[in-house]
């Protein structure tokens, strides 16, 4: 059996002996720009002990630059895996991170979706056994995305909501702008009814062993919107692996960009996946039905 990994090039920094407490992969494809955004986030982090995987579904040198610019400017290890562009193979970038990671607590964004400050000591402090964490994120709006700067970021003024964040929120220009609210109390997150059960592949984090013993994310998917978080999930229930509420911890802004489609074979796909009773798929991590 051949893995997918080996037809991959891996463009890979020198890696640390010790071993960090979380591995954060960062799904890639293009927008340098947001990237920047995203790794200056990583930046500020509260949590100190992470390594970042950009998981690259074949940019070009513009995302290569942005990333050696912020290997220069920031402490934290810093991997970029790359393959070239034959079209959408997140899920196979996304198995890279998996083999990859040196943490055994795995935590997954999107290159579009900046992680407030104690984003990862959240995904780090709720982590259980059986286990997979769902965060949601802030959808915001073109005015926020256009107006946000590199200063902002390092600031952490963009996670500040003020008058005109709520006024796009109540226009309809921002989604879910109450997501930016942190919660730490899980008392009260209770009483307020703020739970999720649906998983969000730009915010989601699970136990490397469990997403292994699902043979990892099913490389036949060739769309977004269900392969990297719907199927997933479903095939992580059948080991019995619970999902956990993370709505107002683990929060995150995501970069405004117009609606991409759900293809309908993925949708085939995710249907005849939830008529199966096997968690691991068939093309993942192993490909155990061929090359």
């Amino acid at each position: 059996m051949r893995c997918a990994g080996c037809i991959s090039r891996l463009l890979l920094s020198v890696i640390p002996v010790t071993q960090p407490s979380l591995s954060l992969v960062v799904a890639v494809y293009n927008k340098p720009e947001a990237l920047r955004f995203v790794l200056e986030g990583c930046a500020r982090q509260s949590l100190r002990d992470f390594e970042v995987i950009v998981a690259d579904d074949g940019s070009g040198d513009e995302v290569r630059g942005v990333i050696a610019d912020a290997r220069e400017a920031h402490d934290y290890p810093l991997v970029h895996l790359w393959h070239p562009d034959e079209g959408w193979r997140k899920n196979v970038m996304l198995n890279n991170g998996i083999r990859a990671s040196r943490a055994g607590h795995i935590v997954f964004i999107d290159g579009d979706c900046i992680p407030s400050r104690h984003f990862l000591r959240d995904h780090w402090r709720e982590r259980k056994t059986g286990h997979v964490l769902l965060g949601r994120r802030v959808e915001t709006s073109d005015r926020w995305t256009k107006n946000l700067t590199l200063d902002d970021v390092r600031s952490g003024r963009f996670e500040r909501i003020g008058w005109r964040e709520l006024s796009d929120g109540l226009a309809g220009r921002s989604l879910r702008v109450e997501d930016g609210i942190r919660i730490p109390s899980s008392i009260l997150r209770g009483l307020l009814l703020r739970s999720v059960t649906g998983m969000l592949g730009s915010n989601f984090s699970a136990s490397k062993d469990d997403l292994i013993a699902v043979n990892g994310f099913d490389e036949l998917y060739d769309g977004p919107g269900c392969g990297e978080d719907s199927d997933i999930q479903y095939r992580l229930s059948l080991l019995g692996v619970e999902g956990k509420s993370m709505r107002n911890l683990a929060i995150q802004y995501h970069l405004y960009h117009p609606a991409t489609p759900v293809s309908a074979k993925c949708l085939e796909r995710l249907r005849q996946i939830r008529e199966t009773s096997g968690p691991r798929c068939a093309h993942g991590l192993v490909h155990e039905d061929g090359p």
